[in-house]
Parts: C-alpha cells; structure tokens; sequence
C-alpha cells in the first residue's frame, strides 16, 4: 500500500515557514556563543532540511545542508558567532524562505542571489575547517586519530516512538569498527522500573575515517529525544576512556542503581531508521492557510454546541405540546417556551463568543515580524534602534490581523526613517546612542488599541506646515493646531524627506495607512512633542464578522451606528444650536462646537425640515480626531449584529460601512463615521436646510 505524500506538502511548508520564523528570531537574539540558541536554530534548520527531501523539494535541501553544517560547528564549539557570520545566515533564512514561497505559488526565485549566499556558506566552511586544522596543529592542544567519541543520552519515551537503539548502533557498525559500553546508572529500582521506558545510556568509540556528518546523520531521528556529544577520538583513548566523557551530558545518578558494564552489540540487519517528526519551538508564520487552536477552545465549543441542541430539543418538545393544548393549559406551556428562548439566547450568545474565539490568534503573529525588519533597516540607515514589544498576546482576529500588517510596517519604517536620530545626533541631544521603537497592543472599551511610538525628533512642524502651504493642501494664513498640522502628514503624496530612497521621500505610505486603516473600520491618530519623538495610535474592531452597535431611527429608517464611534448622546436643546456661514448648524456642547448632520438628507431620504429639530436627539460620533452630531428620531437598543458586506450582495457606498438583518428579518444599513465625514465635505454643509431668522441672527 503506497502512501500519497502530497497531501501533507502544505503542512510541511507551514511548519517550515514557522521554523524559520524561529531561525531568524534566535538569530537576532544571539548573545555570544549561546549553546541552547544555536541548538534551537539547528533544530529548526534540521527539520526543514530533513522534510525538503522527504517532499522532493532537494534545492531547499541541499542550500538548507550547507546551513545546517555551519550551526552544527557552532554549537560543537569549533565555530564562535560573529557579526558576519550571523548576518550570512540570517541572509541565508532569506532564501530559503524564497524557495519554500516559490515551491508554494509555483513561482520563480531569485537565482543569482541564491547562488550568492550558497557561495559565501561554502567558502565560510572551508575558511572554517582551514582555521580548525591551523589552529589543533599550531597549539598542539589535540591530538586526533582516526574516529569519534560518542556519548549517546537517549529520553525514557524514545522507545514509544518507534526508535531503537541498537538500530543506530548497526548503522554506525557500517561506517567503521565499533565498541560500545552501557551506563546503567540511570536505572531506577526493580519495584518502580517502567518496561516501556528507555532508562540506558551509551558511550561509544567509532573507529575510521567517518565524517562527523555522516555520524550525526545516524542520530537524526532522535536527536530531539536525547542528549548527544559527537567529538574525536585522542590517540590515548582507549576503549574504556569514555568514562571521561563530560559531566554537563551525564544525568544525576539515579539511587539504587548498578554500575556501568561493558556491553557488547550484535549486528542488526541494517533497516530504515523510523521517522519520528522533530519540531522545535516555533512562532506562528503570517501567512497560512490554517489556523492552531488551543484545544481549551475547542472544547468549550463544542460543550456549548451540546447545550444548545439541548436546549433546541426542549423548544422542540414544548412546541408539540402547545400544538395538542388549548385554553388555560397553554400558559404554563408559553411560560416554559419563553424560559427555553432566555436559555437558547444566552447559550447562543456563548457559541457565538466561543466560535470567535478560535479566529482569534495573540497580535504576536503580526508583530513578529518586526526585529528583523527594525535591525536591517537600523544597519542600512546608521542608525542604533532597539525594537520593545509590548502585548503580543492580545488577541485579534485573523481576517483584521492579516489586513494590518502592511499599515505596521509603514508606521515602523516611519519611526525609524524620520524619528529616530543617528547616534551621534541622539548623543549631541543628551539622549542614548539607540533609539527604541515601541510597538505595545491592549483592549479598551471592546477595541484593540495598537500603539507605535519612538523616543525620536518627533514631527517638525514648521516643515510640515511649509509643505503644506507649498503644495496649496492649506492657505499661508490659515490658523492651526499642533493637531490639525500632524494630520497633514496623511495627505495623499505628502511627503517632507529631501531626498527619495528606497526607504521614504516618494509621497507614499501614510495616506494609504489612513485608507487601510478606515475600511477596517478602524482610526488612527499621532502625537508628536519636539525632541521627545511621536506615537501614532491605531483603534481597531476586535474583528470584522460582528459589530456592537447602536440602532437609531431616521424618519421611518433604521441604521446601525458602530459604537466603537459614539461619544454620547443628547437631548436637542434650541438655545445651543447655532448656525454658521448659512450652511451649517452647529451644536455647544460644554467648550466646543459640533457640526449637526441630517442623515436624511445626507443619504437622499430627503431633507429634515428645522422645525422637528428641537424634537430629535443627537448622536455624538467621533473619528479621525474630529466629531459629528448625528440628528436621529429615537434610539431602539444596543446589540450585536453580523456584518454583510455591500460589496459582495450590492456595490460600496460611501458612507455605509455594510448592513446587517433585525430579528424581525427587516435590513438595516451600519454607517460608516469616516465615510459620512466625507460626504458631509462634498456637500459643503447642509442639503436641504435653511436658517431661520432666530439661527442667522445667532
């Protein structure tokens, strides 16, 4: 029976792409000569390596080989990590992820770049075995003969996953003559010995010109399931030196046990070693075409799907009884159903969460792409930029996660481009050589808040405002605030770099920031203080399938506005109407006026006559850092409601955000702030509405 390997193709690629994930971030990490690091990222290059030739992909296998070689020099100690050495093979994460996204969407991959960097790891390897010779011959510290010493700790549940020991030793028999001997010092007392457990360890002497590669080769399978130490035979070890081996792989002596005695092995008929799949530690990739759930959650799910066909199933059952009743016997039979209903909402209201919950992943998916960004980007401007990280596990929804990403990585770029100074700006400040970016996300009122903010120049206003002037965005007399002049930065193609590079100076970036932004039904702001740096604010919906909302009534209509933007909502008092230019109301409220907007009218319902104005309520909105009084008839609840996109049933309409269905299976339209905002522009005021003498006199 032959097995169709295609079908876990994918699972490889995502588990790859997260293993590099986990290359890049040890990598930007690395402190020195930090073992556990470099064994983590050997680990994660091994699997990858080991799984491109079980799927065909032998380009990533054979690139990933050479990468593969140099950690493991790294972490047997012939190898320190240098600067260069960590920059070539982070270049070298590059490329393998290349080769893995054009294995994936059948693309073409940057061949010469491949070359490049397969050359450096090849001329890197031979620098590297030169050294080592050089250096063992030079100091005389080592002297080597012909072979190695193994020292193999395999875990007590190595046995449960297929592998057997004395496998590997009839494969390392093949590469040279062998002599093993058997520590028993982990054995624990008879009463308490698990039969299934592995409690043995080995140390072995092979003999020969075997590679240390081809040695560790043997050990693949299992090298996640025990402690292994690989290093050269001296010509005065003997068969029994291997008690010598170092203590830092031995484990603690277990009490009660016997001595170790020197085993011989038997030849075992050479077979396949069993694939036991190693994964290290891993961050989640950006992209994927699944997602891993906590299994917590999904068995809240489905312990609320069992209430709720319960609960179905006791409606069910009312039901017919109502049916075969009459009269007085009905009202207990309607007090029961109406019991049943108050279940089913609340259980449905669980589900409804529960299933939103598995869409929810921990915003670290997003943010993790970061360090790496921040430190080539730092190295390719001359800047020292250290990157804090604050949140990762606040929880947003995948769909709103994956959107966000572009907008972040504009905002970052920023940061570091604009804000942050070169060191020895920063030191002629009194500030420290690095600058910092902080990304930092939490929940408030419902909604995400995603921060980015420097410790930077912050946004030189003069410039901003010369620029806008220069560019006819605002009059060379108008008045405006610290605020309205940070906003100008969102313009289309408003840009104040000198020069354009690569990096910044096109125009482009922060006004598709704030468009990226809005149709996820999000704002975003910034603040900025001389010498002290900016923080750009992102308010977003925890996801884009359900919205709390408040239902209004306009002139028969109903709408839904995003509670994410009301402010409050007010009783019309005529005294605090004003009207300004003969075109627009004006509402005080406490120190500030609001523009009053007639949906009606805005929305070609027709125009609100002024006389029921004083009999309507205002809901007060807020978006982009400016507010709206929306005039409505009443106010019909709060609730949740499912978002139906107008785009899919329809086509986009400014100022409507989507729609969703009522209980009584009637449409309502969800309003868009950010949209009515607009519309209200492009009108130019009021449609449909004149002042009264009382308002043009006021």
């Amino acid at each position: 029976m032959s097995i169709d390997v295609s079908q876990f193709v994918q699972t490889f690629l995502e588990e790859s792409f997260e293993g590099l994930d986990v290359m890049e971030a040890q990598l930007l990490d690395l402190q020195g000569d930090d073992v556990e690091a470099v064994n983590t990222i050997f680990r994660a290059a091994h699997s990858i390596k080991g799984g491109a030739g079980t799927f065909g992909f032998a380009a990533v296998g054979e690139f990933t080989h050479g990468v593969e070689t140099l950690l493991d020099e790294m972490r047997s100690g012939h190898r320190s990590a240098t600067p260069e050495l960590v920059k070539l093979l982070l270049e070298s994460v590059d490329c393998i992820r290349e080769m893995l996204q054009a294995a994936r969407d059948g693309a073409e991959v940057d061949a010469a770049r491949i070359a490049t960097v397969g050359a450096a790891i090849e001329a890197s390897l031979g620098k590297g075995e030169a050294a080592s010779a050089d250096g063992e011959a030079a100091h005389g510290e080592v002297n080597v003969s012909s072979g190695w010493h193994i020292r193999f700790v395999p875990e007590p549940e190595v046995l449960r996953t297929g592998n057997d020991p004395l496998r590997l030793f009839a494969a390392l028999e093949e590469l040279g003559p062998l002599q093993v001997q058997c520590d028993l010092d982990r054995l624990p007392p008879f009463a308490d010995m698990d039969a299934e457990a592995c409690w043995l360890a080995w140390d072995l002497r092979l003999e020969g010109d075997a590679s240390r590669e081809a040695v560790a080769e043997v050990f693949e399978w299992v090298e996640d399931q025990c402690e292994l130490l690989i290093e050269p035979l001296r010509e005065d070890e003997g068969a029994g030196a291997e008690e010598d081996a170092p203590e830092s792989v031995s484990p603690p002596p277990v009490s009660g046990a016997t001595s170790g005695t020197p085993v011989p092995i038997a030849s075992v008929p050479g077979s396949a070693v069993p694939a036991s799949a190693a994964s290290a530690k891993s961050r989640p990739a950006t992209e994927s075409s699944s997602i891993r759930v906590n299994i917590d959650k999904i068995d809240a799910l489905i312990n609320m799907v069992g209430e709720l066909v319960i609960t179905q199933s006791m409606l069910s059952q009312v039901g017919e009884r109502l049916e075969g009743s009459a009269g007085a016997d009905n009202l207990p039979c309607l007090e029961k159903l109406l019991e049943g209903l108050a279940q089913l909402e609340r259980n449905t209201r669980e589900l409804q969460e529960s299933v939103m919950g598995i869409r929810m992943l921990p915003i670290s998916f997003a943010f993790n792409r970061f360090p790496r960004m921040v430190h080539d980007l730092g190295a390719k401007l001359g800047k020292q930029v250290q990157l804090k990280l604050s949140g990762e596990q606040t929880e947003l929804d995948k769909t709103v996660m994956e959107k966000i990403g572009d907008p972040l990585v504009h905002l970052v770029r920023n940061s570091i481009d604009h804000g942050i100074e070169t060191p020895e700006v920063r030191v002629a400040a009194g500030k420290p050589a690095a600058g910092e970016v902080h990304l930092n996300a939490f929940h408030k009122g419902g909604n995400i808040v995603i921060q980015i903010s420097d410790d930077g120049a912050g946004l030189n206003r003069d410039r901003i405002l010369n620029k806008a002037v220069e560019r006819g965005l605002v009059a060379p007399d108008q008045v405006l605030s610290d605020e309205q002049i940070h906003d100008l930065i969102f313009a289309p193609g408003f840009s104040t770099a000198e020069q354009v590079s690569d990096v910044s100076g096109r125009g482009v970036g922060m006004d598709v920031v704030r468009k990226n932004i809005k149709a996820l039904g999000g704002s975003v702001e910034v603040q900025s203080r001389p010498g002290e740096g900016s923080t750009f604010t992102i308010r977003l919906p925890l996801t884009l399938a359900i919205l709390d909302g408040q239902l209004v009534e306009v002139d028969g209509e109903r709408y839904v506005v995003p509670l994410i933007s009301i402010v409050e909502s007010i009783q019309v008092r005529p005294e605090f109407v004003k009207s300004v230019a003969e075109r627009r109301l004006v509402y005080r409220l406490r120190d500030e006026y609001i523009p009053i907007l007639f949906l009606d009218a805005l929305l070609g319902a027709g125009a609100r006559p002024e006389r029921q104005l004083t009999d309507s309520l205002l809901v007060v909105v807020e978006a982009e850092g400016q507010k709206l009084a929306l005039v409505v008839d009443d106010l019909l609840g709060q609730q949740q409601v499912v978002i139906k996109a107008l785009e899919t049933n329809f086509r986009r309409v400014e100022g409507l955000s989507g729609a969703t269905i009522l209980g009584d299976g009637t449409v309502a339209l969800i309003l868009d702030v950010s949209g009515l905002m607009t519309l209200d522009k492009q009108a130019g005021g009021q449609p449909g509405w004149r002042p009264s003498r009382e308002h043009e006199a006021a």
